[in-house]
């Protein structure tokens, strides 16, 4: 969801400059050559997982909608590109009336993905499809790689909700795509109030340990805060010694003390030592959270332990590791001339090495067992099997321009659950190995 689900104003810039100088100059040069209206299909898709990653995760479709409905060449941004002499005046006429007329299909946000999948699909005249190829892979990279992080995340942590608060590690515009991505990968909160605003995330927060270290004594920074929020609120206990400031804090706040934070030192033993304390005060409904550069590993190793919530910081927002999902945007499919009707035929980059690619205008099911449990990834190009005419993944998403898809962001977290309880038990396992899911071409 963003502020205009909520009825709130924002300020909505051009996405036209998030691009690569080259989408614009293959533009001129295909004005020039007559093939800029003949009609294309490029697809998005990724040739591997991230080393020991068993599934992608969908994340940021409904950001990508958001930027090719925002992809409009204004006055600033041709003038911009006249200065520097990029474009001729024919191309920057042709830009100035500029919107995206063709359609795009993909697998819905929130959806699970394995090599091979085009995770999207473009369809349009070669000039106003190429011009959307950064952008989209950009969007795609950053918040794929987030969710599929926290996807691991939320694995590990069970039932226990997890807190993304991760803003300070990583661009402040990053922060708030992290956030939503989070979110759709099984996060519950945010500490970013710009995610809040924009998408609708609940937020979370109280205090750092600057705001004890203010106070001439630890009992009175508690004083103050559970004066302003309530004994509801949670109180950080590791600035100096946790079991004395624990004490501290049910003492302030009486035995309905809502949660201590421990966010340093040996937090498997820390969090046994707090809760025995906790329970002996009379605080046995008193949570406790856990934060420290904790990771789906650090995450999975607490499971054990008397903790009720994770904050996640640097990890989540950086892909814990996987900072990108290397998905490319690649023309698979074109027309011979620019008359409508043309048919298409299949066109693929066939380069020595790994950077190969598949041609023709694709399709992906899903096969499953008898117990609704996936079993493959299967893409092609021809006719749909009949056995999986209703196991198919891409879905429309814009249609002769016009976005069909938008959906609160709810819909897309609740999707990925559902679409990662499908996948085979050893998709959760946190063990390197290789793709849960054999990607199948027919």
């Amino acid at each position: 969801m963003n502020t205009a689900d909520l009825g709130l104003p924002v300020a909505v810039p051009s996405t036209a400059l998030f691009t690569d100088q080259y989408e614009l100059t293959m533009l001129q040069a295909a004005l020039r050559s007559g093939t800029a209206d003949r009609r294309s299909v490029f697809e998005v898709f990724t040739r591997r997982l991230p080393e020991g990653r068993r599934y992608g995760v969908v994340g940021g479709t409904g950001r990508v909608l958001d930027a090719v409905e925002n992809f409009r060449f204004d006055e600033t941004i041709l003038g911009f590109l006249r200065e520097r002499g990029i474009l001729d005046e024919p191309t920057l006429e042709w830009l100035a009336g500029y919107r995206f007329r063709g359609d795009i299909w993909g697998y819905p946000e929130g959806e699970v993905y394995f090599p091979g999948s085009p995770v999207m699909r473009v369809e349009g005249t070669f000039a106003e499809a190429v011009l959307l190829e950064t952008v989209i892979l950009s969007i795609l990279n950053h918040d794929s790689a987030v969710a599929a992080a926290a996807s691991r995340m939320s694995v590990a942590a069970g039932d226990r909700p997890l807190m993304e608060m991760g803003a300070r590690r990583t661009h402040e515009l990053s922060a708030v795509a992290a956030s939503r991505a989070a979110y759709v990968g099984g996060f519950h909160t945010t500490s970013d109030l710009a995610a809040g605003f924009r998408y609708n995330i609940p937020t979370v927060g109280t205090s750092a340990h600057a705001f004890t270290l203010l106070h001439d004594t630890e009992r009175d920074a508690f004083t103050a805060q559970v004066e302003t929020l309530g004994s509801g609120t949670t109180l950080l206990v590791d600035t100096f010694d946790v079991t004395e400031a624990v004490r501290a804090a049910v003492e302030v706040a009486g035995p309905g003390l809502g949660a201590v934070r421990i966010d340093s030192g040996d937090l498997l033993l820390i969090a046994h030592r707090v809760r025995h304390q906790l329970d002996e005060l009379g605080a046995g409904k008193t949570k406790i959270v856990v934060t420290s550069d904790l990771d789906e590993y650090a995450i999975a190793s607490l499971a054990a332990a008397p903790v009720d919530a994770y904050g996640v910081g640097t990890q989540v927002v950086t892909g814990s590791g996987h900072p990108t999902c290397s998905m490319v945007y690649k023309l698979v499919a074109r027309a011979d001339s620019e008359e409508p009707g043309t048919p298409l035929r299949p066109v693929a980059k066939k380069s020595m090495g790994a950077k190969t690619s598949h041609g023709g205008r694709k399709w992906a099911a899903r096969r499953v067992d008898e117990d609704g449990v996936a079993v493959a990834e299967v893409i092609g190009t021809g006719p749909v099997p009949a056995e999986l005419a209703d196991r198919q993944l891409l879905v429309p998403l814009v249609s002769a321009g016009k976005v069909v898809a938008r959906e609160p962001l709810d819909a897309a977290r609740d999707r990925h659950i559902a679409a990662r309880d499908r996948l085979p038990l050893s998709a959760t396992q946190l063990s390197r190995g290789e793709p849960v899911l054999p990607t199948e071409y027919v």
